[in-house]
């Protein structure tokens, strides 16, 4: 088969991955950057142009959109659909899962526990803002943050005041969310391949930091899920209609509560951490596809 990875930086640990596991298992594999690519659209023709030629007899794409081109990246991505090429992340998929108010609108119509979350339109009433999620500490988000960027912890009414007047000042949306104090910094990761949970680790944030993202200096170990967590992470996926996804939980006396599910989940820390060859799962639900 033919393999197109969409992405924008071909040396990168997950697109390394990727195409070392396609080559391995016969594919012909190929790194586009998504963002170089003409869409062509006519009556019953779409094409994709790249770097002087057509892309011709594609059988699959992997996109690894990143969240700043989130518009082009799924544009692309639909016209590859068109030209009835099997995508790994269906655009729609992707446009849902990059929204996070979207995202937690569709996790809650599924019955999945998350934690308690308010969307304001730029509200001057802290106290009721803050009083609805259980009171301070509070979690503040900007809807277009990744990574642990854009989220603030804080430690007061008048903090969380102070920090959505600054938020409201730069006209960016926020959502105000529920600090789970016994979670200690840490979260779950579970990685979800074609309906099957392939691996799971616990990421700790670094003493001082609430945030457990590995790019924050979080660490990861495995962890073996319970059959709620499970549960929740296979619920949430479907939910988001991704057949590869990064469901990120927290652990609470309540049960699991999902933060987040990420479209694009990076391999290198859940492949480091349990030891699964999670590329080859990735090439192999192309496979099964296609």
């Amino acid at each position: 088969m033919k393999i197109l990875i969409l992405s924008r930086h071909p040396s990168l640990y997950s697109t390394q991955r990727l195409i070392e596991a396609g080559k391995k298992l016969g594919h012909e594999m190929q790194v586009i950057d998504h963002l170089k690519c003409n869409i062509e659209i006519e009556k019953k023709n779409p094409k994709v142009y790249y770097e002087g030629a057509y892309l011709e007899n594609v059988d699959a794409i992997i996109p690894r959109i990143g969240a700043s081109v989130t518009f082009y990246g799924t544009a692309v991505v639909r016209q590859f659909e068109m030209m009835h090429v099997f995508s790994v992340v269906e655009s729609q998929a992707l446009v849902r899962s990059r929204d996070k108010l979207r995202s937690l609108q569709l996790l809650s119509r599924a019955g999945v526990g998350m934690p308690k979350t308010i969307f304001t339109n730029f509200s001057k009433n802290v106290k009721h803002v803050v009083d609805s999620v259980g009171g301070a500490p509070v979690i503040l988000k900007l809807l277009e943050g990744t990574q642990g960027l854009g989220v603030i912890l804080a430690e007061s009414q008048n903090a969380a005041g102070s920090v959505m007047e600054a938020f409201n000042g730069l006209s960016a949306r926020i959502i105000v969310q529920e600090f789970i104090k016994e979670a200690g910094g840490a979260d779950i990761r579970a990685f979800i391949v074609d309906g099957e949970v392939v691996g799971a680790m616990k990421r700790q944030g670094k003493e001082g930091e609430f945030r457990s993202n590995l790019h924050r200096g979080g660490s990861a170990n495995i962890i073996e899920l319970s059959e709620e967590e499970e549960k929740t992470a296979l619920i949430s996926a479907k939910a988001m209609g991704l057949g590869v996804a990064g469901v990120d939980m927290l652990q609470s006396k309540h049960g699991p509560l999902v933060l987040e599910v990420n479209s694009s989940p990076g391999l290198e820390g859940i492949e480091k951490a349990t030891g699964t060859d999670i590329a080859e799962k990735i090439i192999r639900y192309v496979e099964r596809n296609v």
